[in-house]
């Protein structure tokens, strides 16, 4: 069999909500054992079965919005299916994997489940059947259910062996996998004590514990406990595994699963068919019995299964070794979670495994003697073992009550290929991006205070690794929240601070929704020369891999032309800012890694403008030119702007041409090189005519500064270097996307960006802000991204009011500028709606994965009814009555909860729920509130009938039928008229209100 990696976890067990409380309860050698919640059954009426067993917590929570299921559907459904969803959820982002990246994947999912209490409760009224219960009852629909929600295409079954279900759900999995029917599997189960029916059927048997608690081994054994439990496992083959980095708790080497046939009895337990199919395992993990360090046993406390399965353990681990055999059982922590019994046991080993840590088995103190454990070869463990490094293998077992067999042999997660470095020393001052998000804003709070309660817990150290967990992770859902920090110690500042301000903290709180269902449009706007600093961006080239990548692309380019290199003189320090052949290559460099490394990082420019030098990068970026031949022609450009002759510079001059008009005409030789807003203009002449203008200027009151610019750019006295562009060799193609050309003053249309076009863009003014105005007007960006060394080109657009609305970015703002400015512009992004491509954010060695905390559920939606006293379980609810909820009466586990409920899309709205005067609105919410069970203030027009609402066919044939009851002068409308205008609340209002003004007509 080849190996299969488990890479991702959750559960949820007596005592123990999650893996982390599952291993803490495991390893403090508590039990998860308490009386029978009153929701079940009162236990005073069944006094054979007892008063207590294991049960979960708020096994009747279930976040039907999260997965937009109706409340009504949500009632209807098994409990079962509703813990299965969240579970399901959480294990996938244990495993590094965003659940929403998967959807439409054939990720496969096997689901232990036995019997079918809900579907005998909730439908022994014939009466009340509903389609809804049909669904919702059916033990069947466990896995598809999670397939369903999910979009998941692969394999997806219920598994039902009773009490080894759940294992043998793995090793279907497992099969799944190596026969390529799947590439990633959920493998698990789940069991929830509904009434105590089968309770009394162990009493009867005299297999139930009169104490709730199973014994394994131990000599006060005296039955079963029933527990509820439920598990999930994420299972990769471990090729692909390692080839992703995933984080690998455990191999699963084999697993074997076997029937008893026709033996001593239909219930009862088979030495022989255990031996078996331990023996079958084995063989098929290719590993010899006394290679077994310990074993999960099924160790249910009934005295003969104990007695069976210690001689079955011994006979085949009682070989010759060293050292006996550690066997124990978890059911002494959980009692028997039956369904969920192989499952919680193969999480325990997997998880002892990943700590060299295996746990006592309570009850362990007294243990049998006629079992006559030390003779077989077995140890009972008594307290914590621990294993030894290097490879422990461990098997688990699972038997059936009805004579199916199930055992898996696991074994240590391979070492990585190369050490790991702490993480403290690897990220120590790398920036990265922390990322949240959550499908409220109420959510998104709740999920905030949890990822600050779990970083808070880590050792102090770097932060990048775990921002980059967070963004394979937390990003897909609309309410979102980046923060960019160095180290945990600024990551748990800012999210507490977040949670507590319920605003935005430095790069903080701020959904997508803000923008509803959009994403950001970005314009790209390329700095050109007099930005240059010397040791520009050096920070940045530091710490970003993918900048640093480009940068020195750029470089090579460069110095074919150039016989120098740009990086050394730019890294360097040395004060170059006079030396046109190295400044002008140096900014287009930088230009272009910008625009490179933000385009990689999925940031995609809706348009570009470059200022003067700052075109050549912004055409390379549309797809104008290659980088080969830009740089070209950048050096070409440089050389000839070196070789002029001095006594020419430039002034910035705050009024208009019109203003200007009188002095320049004055003063021919000086002419406007830029026009970058209404007052805002850069003069180029030779030295003392712009040294008699600024005097002149000056005292009339305008204000004039000079430039750093030893050359008269855009005038007549760059004609040599236009001459010398002119007879360049430029092979350009059509733009792929929109630029907006400083030198036309509007954005380009079909006109080449060809020789000509950059020996006349050398020597004509350079006319920014007509160009930044065709641009905002065409495009309406969201943000305006800075490509350049510092902010020059947006602060001049700020002066001059021409941005639009627009929000400025700067991923380099400057000579302090590092890694973290090119992180908080992608924050800024994401915040907005981008999905960036993360990976490229960070270095090789912060690609590994981290833990987080698991997502945070609401707590406020209950469906469970307490049942009459003469009921052993939940009654069926009349299909007519609204699902009962809690929201109003338990306050959701927040640090704020909100006074009124929600509306039911996931976007801030401005609507009233109800339809307000308008006759065929109101309909059509009275009629969603009947088929959905969603309050009437709940519904505004603006949800969305399959994502927000969950209506399937089925909800949608109701509707139908109850809004043509309502508003008969509809008359009949078949569902695919109604399809296109299915959207949302409010557009099939505004078909239906059609409909009738057609048939008034």
């Amino acid at each position: 069999m080849g190996d299969i990696a488990v890479v991702g976890i959750d559960c949820a067990f007596p005592g123990a909500a999650g893996v982390r409380a599952y291993w803490d309860l495991l390893v403090g050698g508590r039990a998860g054992i308490g009386p029978v919640p009153g929701q079940r059954w009162e236990a005073r009426d069944f006094p054979a079965v007892g008063d207590s067993g294991g049960f979960i917590d708020d096994a009747d929570v279930f976040d039907s919005d999260f997965f937009s299921v109706t409340p009504r559907e949500a009632a209807a459904m098994d409990p079962h299916q509703r813990l299965l969803l969240p579970c399901a959820w959480r294990a996938l982002e244990d495993a590094g994997r965003a659940p929403g990246e998967l959807a439409g994947s054939g990720t496969g999912v096997f689901v232990g489940v036995m019997g079918g209490e809900w579907g005998r409760l909730t439908m022994s009224d014939l009466a009340q059947v509903t389609p809804l219960l049909g669904s919702g009852s059916s033990a069947g629909m466990a896995a598809n259910r999670i397939s369903y929600h999910f979009d998941f295409t692969g394999p997806s079954l219920a598994v039902d062996t009773a009490c080894s279900s759940s294992l043998v759900a793995v090793h279907l999995a497992a099969n799944s996998l190596l026969a390529g029917e799947c590439d990633t599997a959920l493998a698990g189960g789940v069991n929830i004590v509904l009434s105590p029916s089968l309770g009394l059927v162990y009493g009867q048997l005299g297999l139930a514990a009169a104490d709730g608690r199973c014994k394994p081994f131990s000599a006060d054994a005296d039955g079963i406990g029933r527990s509820d439990g439920v598990g999930l496992v994420v299972l990769r083959r471990l090729e692909d595994a390692l080839a992703d980095r995933d984080r690998v708790y455990a191999v699963l080497r084999g697993s074997a699963v076997n029937q008893d046939g026709r033996s001593n009895g239909m219930i009862a337990p088979n030495r022989w068919s255990q031996e078996r199919v331990l023996n079958a395992a084995y063989k098929r993990a290719g590993v010899g019995p006394a290679e077994v360090a310990f074993v999960e046993a099924h160790g249910t406390g009934t005295v003969l299964g104990d007695a069976i399965e210690c001689a079955a353990l011994g006979s085949v681990h009682g070989v010759p070794r060293e050292t006996p055999c550690a066997i124990g059982s978890v059911k002494g922590n959980l009692g028997h979670t039956e369904a969920a019994a192989g499952i919680a046991g193969f999480i325990k080993t997997a998880l002892a495994l990943h700590h060299r840590i295996v746990p006592a088995s309570l009850y362990a103190e007294r243990e049998n003697s006629r079992l006559r454990l030390g003779e077989r070869g077995l140890r009972l463990l008594k307290s914590p073992a621990r294993l030894p490094r290097g490879e422990n293998i461990a098997g688990v077992s699972s038997f059936g009550m009805g004579g199916t067999n199930a055992h898996a042999v696991l074994a240590s997660a391979p070492r990585p290929p190369r050490a790991v470095p702490v993480r403290a020393r690897a990220d120590a001052g790398a920036a990265g991006v922390f990322t949240v998000s959550a499908d409220t804003p109420e959510a998104l709070c709740r999920n905030l205070a949890a990822q600050a309660d779990a970083l808070a817990a880590l050792p102090k150290g770097g932060a990048a690794a775990l921002c980059r967990s967070s963004n394979r992770v937390k990003t897909g859902l609309p309410h979102r929240f980046a923060l960019t920090a160095r180290d945990t110690g600024e990551l748990v500042d800012g999210l507490r601070r977040a949670v507590a301000l319920r605003t935005p903290a430095p790069g903080g709180l701020r959904a997508a929704a803000d923008r509803p269902w959009g994403r950001p449009v970005v314009a790209f706007l390329f700095t050109g020369q007099g930005s240059e600093y010397p040791a520009m961006t050096a920070g940045l080239y530091r710490e970003s891999p993918a900048y640093r990548r480009h940068f020195d692309a750029a470089d090579e380019a460069l110095a074919t032309h150039l016989g120098a290199s740009v990086r050394e003189a730019l890294l360097g320090g040395e004060e170059w800012g006079g030396r046109p052949e190295l400044v002008q290559p140096a900014l287009f460099a930088v230009g272009y890694a910008l625009a490179r490394t933000l385009t990689e990082l999925g940031v995609t420019p809706a348009a570009v403008l470059g200022h003067s030098l700052g075109e050549y990068a912004a055409a390379v970026t549309a797809g104008v030119l290659p980088l080969d031949e830009a740089a070209a022609l950048v050096a070409r450009r440089a050389r000839l702007t070196a070789a002029l002759p001095p006594g020419g510079g430039m002034i910035t001059v705050a009024a208009g041409p019109e203003t200007l008009a009188p002095v320049l005409a004055a003063e021919p030789e000086v002419v406007a090189a830029a026009l970058n807003g209404p007052a805002d203009t850069v003069l180029s002449g030779p030295l003392d005519a712009l040294d008699r203008i600024g005097k002149e200027l000056t005292g009339l009151g305008i204000r004039t500064r000079e430039l750093a610019s030893p050359y008269a750019f855009h005038s007549a006295g760059t004609a040599p270097v236009a001459a010398g562009l002119r007879t360049a060799p430029v092979d350009c193609a059509p733009a792929a996307l929109p630029v907006a050309s400083t030198r036309y003053g509007r954005m380009l249309r079909d006109e080449p960006m060809d020789a000509e076009y950059w020996a006349g863009q050398a020597e004509e003014p350079v006319l920014f802000d007509a160009a930044l105005g065709a641009l905002v007007r065409d495009i309406a960006p969201t943000h305006l991204v800075e490509i350049g060394p510092q902010p020059q080109l947006t602060r001049i657009a700020a002066r001059a009011g021409s941005l639009g609305g627009a929000e400025l970015l700067h991923p380099a703002p400057g000579p302090e500028g590092t890694g973290r400015d090119l992180a908080e512009t992608v924050a800024a992004l994401y915040r907005c709606g981008l999905d960036p491509d993360w990976e490229q954010l960070y270095a090789p060695e912060h690609r590994r994965p981290e833990p987080l905390a698991p997502y945070v559920f609401s707590s406020a939606q209950r469906y469970w009814d307490r049942p009459p006293a003469s009921v052993g379980a939940p009654v069926a609810r009349r299909p007519e009555a609204v699902p009962r909820t809690e929201e109003a009466s338990r306050p959701e586990e927040t640090p704020w909860s909100e006074e009124t409920p929600r509306p039911l899309v996931s976007r801030e709205t401005e609507s009233d729920g109800a339809g307000g005067d308008d006759p065929v609105l109101v309909a059509v919410v009275e009629a969603v509130t009947e088929v959905g069970g969603y309050p009437t203030e709940r519904v505004v027009r603006e949800a969305r009938f399959h994502e927000d609402l969950g209506f399937d066919s089925v909800m949608i044939m109701q509707l139908k039928n109850r809004v043509e009851a309502r508003l008969p002068r509809v008359g009949e409308v078949s569902v695919q008229q109604m399809l296109p205008a299915l959207r949302s609340v409010g557009s099939l209002a505004e078909f239906l209100d059609g409909v009738i003004m057609a048939r008034s007509a």
